[in-house]
Order: structure tokens, then sequence, then C-alpha cells
């Protein structure tokens, strides 16, 4: 039995080497693997001692050569395919072990040339994969590290791996080629000026029950690069499997939570946030949040930048929620919430980057694609358009309020006050309709409180300007101390006139964050 090594990523090929040695196979080898492999005291063959030709043009031409891809490519069962390779002088090579040139790695260089990049295609490699993956009945194609001990362990029970095992390699060897030359693919188009070609690459991670609807089918598909804030790759601790729309609406509050490092917390029904809080811990920021909007919690999903400890977990236990999600739960907390075996408790990685990535949302016949919305500018009194300037303690309000909104569906307003929504105005089609859903919900968690709304010194944010002065209006009638919004609405002085007439600091951040 002979098999041929050509590797760039050496991970373990020295071990699987020396197995397969041991178990009586030859090794061929090229290049850098085959002085990797004698150094490390292997008997290795030349790979130009099996085509009888040398390498040449740099490297560029070494195992494309008939007594390569003949070796993979005959079958065993066809005597006329024996019989050939007998007067070719061509030995059979049953295992082949190949992955391929980093090109992915080279183009990601900020200061990589096009000369570089195509050193770094790889012809022989993929080629001598094809074949072997072709030839799947007879030979074992391998370029994962993580297949070489399953196939040791086979080669040592059965003498060979099994046909299973060959069909699988062989998929995994065209998917690494097929990912390969999307890569390649995108980055020539680009060189040549071409129109651009969307290459997305995903694996299943898994097939859901249903859809937003039960009589919709779904599948959840996870990228191939792991990225923090994900559900791709959370770890689930406790409760069912996640739904389509769990996933849909636990992504959001992951999106929301993103935007802290103070302890903070919230809580989200049907992608909009319901409840959120500031607080000194993950306990505090939990009690703001549900005292927040404690209907509209029930069911809902709720997300912490802190571990969730026993004492937090025994507040969340008696409230009926989907989702309970954190960076991790401490022992006691466990023991309290897995006792509610539904409840799904997920430990997220939250490590922050300042990476942009792309966002993908798919239209009939099409597809958008853009920067996530990560960055949020902060609020600052120089940001003031009025006469009244905002209290140096609403500024910390001012913020939370701007950050909460962004994350709202438009048109969106968010009232806010100490650290902790008071009112959210979600999806409405005027402005003026969300603010008073805003306003209203604030003045009714007063007025239940026994207070009024108009002494509370309210702060107000809107993630698209206005368009008219009648949301500064409605605000006055609430007590609204302060707004933040965008501006650049060609009304922006009628909303400026009506806050200095009312006692508003109004600041314009020049940002929008529109939420569809």
């Amino acid at each position: 039995m002979r098999a041929l090594f050509s590797v760039s990523d050496k991970t373990g090929v020295i071990e699987f080497a020396s197995q397969l040695e041991s178990l009586g196979w030859e090794i061929i080898a090229t290049g850098g693997t085959m002085k990797l492999l004698q150094d490390a005291g292997l008997k290795i063959i030349n790979i130009s001692e099996v085509t009888g030709f040398p390498e040449i043009c740099d490297g560029r031409v070494k195992t494309l050569h008939p007594k390569v891809h003949g070796a993979l490519l005959g079958r065993r069962d066809l005597e006329s395919h024996r019989q050939q390779l007998k007067e070719n002088g061509i030995e059979y090579i049953d295992l082949v072990c190949v992955n391929l040139y980093p090109f992915k790695e080279t183009i990601a260089k900020p200061d990589v040339t096009m000369e570089d990049a195509i050193e770094h295609i790889d012809i022989g490699g993929p080629s001598m994969l094809r074949s072997a993956a072709k030839n799947w009945n007879d030979v074992t194609v391998v370029c994962h590290p993580e297949d070489y001990d399953t196939i040791i362990a086979e080669i040592r029970e059965h003498g060979n791996t099994t046909k299973e095992t060959r069909l699988q390699l062989s998929a995994k060897a065209y998917t690494h080629t097929a990912e390969y030359d999307m890569m390649i693919a995108s980055y020539m188009r680009q060189q040549a000026g071409l129109e651009e070609r969307l290459f997305l690459e995903y694996r299943l991670r898994q097939s859901l029950r249903y859809g937003e609807n039960p009589h919709q089918q779904a599948k959840f598909y996870a990228s191939m690069d792991r990225v923090p804030y994900s559900l791709a790759s959370a770890e689930q601790l406790n409760g069912k499997e996640l739904s389509y729309n769990n996933i849909q609406d636990a992504n959001a509050a992951l999106n929301i939570v993103r935007e802290f490092d103070e302890p903070f917390c919230v809580g989200l029904k049907h992608m909009n946030p319901c409840g959120a809080a500031i607080g000194k811990d993950a306990k505090e920021a939990w009690q703001k949040t549900f005292e927040a909007d404690k209907v509209s919690i029930f069911g809902g999903i709720v997300a912490f930048n802190r571990e969730v400890d026993r004492e937090t977990a025994e507040l969340l236990k008696p409230v009926f929620l989907e989702i309970v999600m954190a960076p991790s739960f401490s022992e006691g907390a466990l023991e309290v919430l897995c006792t509610k075996k539904n409840l799904r408790l997920l430990k997220v990685d939250m490590t922050k980057d300042d990476k942009i990535r792309r966002q993908y949302v798919s239209v009939n016949g099409g597809m958008l694609v853009q920067d996530q919305d990560t960055t949020t500018v902060a609020v600052t009194p120089e940001m003031c358009v009025t006469e009244t300037k905002p209290r140096q303690e609403d500024m910390d309000d001012l913020n939370f309020a701007w950050r909460i909104v962004k994350h709202v569906k438009s048109n969106a307003i968010v009232v806010v006050k100490n650290g902790m929504t008071y009112g959210v105005g979600a999806g409405q089609m005027n402005r003026i309709g969300s603010a008073e859903i805003a306003l209203k919900e604030a003045a009714a968690t007063f007025a239940a409180e026994g207070r009024d709304v108009k002494d509370a010194g309210l702060i107000l944010a809107s993630d698209g300007f206005f368009p008219f002065d009648d949301c500064v209006d409605l605000a006055a009638q609430y007590g609204v101390k302060a707004i933040v919004q965008p501006g650049g609405s060609i009304r922006d002085n009628d909303s400026i006139i009506k806050a200095n007439a009312n006692g508003i600091a109004m600041l314009f951040t020049g940002t929008r964050h529109f939420k569809h």
C-alpha cells in the first residue's frame, strides 16, 4: 500500500505518516513535506522517483504526471485499467494526504501583491484531491488533520479504510477544493475588474422543527468562521432545542447586549426590546429590566453581559421565559434554572472585537448585503442644538437611550430614566405613533407607582429625524427634559424652536439607525 503526502498544514502529519509506515505503508512525498518527514526519521520516496521527472518551474510542476494521476484514477475492478497501468509501469497510490496552499491567509495580508497571491494558487494539490476523490471506491483521500485518527484506527482494524469512510472523505475533499476555488474566483474577478459574484459558505448546524409558522420548513446554517455574540457557536446548557423564532429573537437580543460594557440586561419579544437596563451587577440590571415591562416579558428572551449568579437566577425562575443568555452561569445559577426543563440556557461568547462583518438578507430572487450596524457614536454635550443645554446627569441616559433605540424596529422611539427603559414605541408607520406608544407606556408605569410622569425628567431617543415638530410637542406634554435624534430634516428648525419653547435640550448625533 502506498500513500502520497503533500501538505501545507502540517498539523499531526508526522505522527500520521509514522503510523502508516509502522503498518507497512510506503510513503511518497513532495518538497517541504518530504523534508519534514525525512527529518523525523521516516523513509520517504521522493515524488520524482515515482514520475521519473524532476520538479520544474520553481515547483509549479511536480505531481501533474500520468504516474501520479493514473495511480489515483485507475480502477482496481477493471481489467483494462489494470493492464494499462501495468504496461506503463504505474503502481497504484492508495491514499492521498493533501491540503492546499494558504491562499486565504495570503490575500488577507494588507500588503499582499497580486504576484504573491498568484504564487499561492495551488494547482497540483486540487488535481490530486479531485482524482483521489473521484476514485473513492479504491482510494482514501484526506485533507483535514481531524480525520487522521479515524483513518489509522480503521486501517489497524480492517487493513484499510471502510467504503463508507472513503465516501465521506471524498465529499470532504470536493468541499475543500470548492471552497478554495470560490476564494480564488472572487479574488481574480476583483483583480480583473469583473462584476462581483457572491459566494457564501455555511454549514448546517441543525434542522428546525419548522420556520416562523408550523407549515414552513426551516434550517439553521452557521458561518464557517467563529464570531462573537453568535448563536451559531453558543453552548446550550439546558432546555428544548431552539426554534426559528427563538434564533431570530435571541440574535436581536445579542446585538443589543453588544452595545454595553457596564452590567446590562435586556428583555426582548418579537425582535424588539420590551425592557432594558444598566445596573451595578446582573441582579440589579434584571430587576430594573423586569420593572420596565412586567407584562411583555412573559414568554420573552433575556440576555445579560455578565455571569448569571444564584441570586439573579432565583429572581428569574418565577418568570416564564423562553431563553436566558449570558457569557457564563454559576453552578448555583444552573442548579436553580435547570429545574425548569424547557428553559433554554445559552452560554454565549461575548468577546468584544472591532471587526466589521457583513449582514445578509434574502429578498425574492435576490440578496441584500450590508455592513452590520455595529458603530454607535457617543452622545456628547457638543451635539446640542437648542438654547436649553442637557444637564450633566442626563448624559448617561442620553447615551443609554441612543444605544437602545438603534435596535428597535423603525419608526422607533425610546423613553428612559436612570439607565432603564420606561417606554418603547416600535415599528409604527409614522413617528408620532411610536412616540405616543412609548410615552403612554411610561406614563402608565409611573401612574401605577403613584407618581406623575411629568415630574420624572424623562429622556427620549429617536432612531430617525423628526419630520415635524409634533414629536417634540408631545414629549413636552409628558415632561421630557432631553431628546437625542439624528437630525437632518428640512424641518429641523421647527423642532428646535418647539424644544426651546418648552425648555427641552435636543441633541443631533448626525447618525441614523433605521432598522427594518
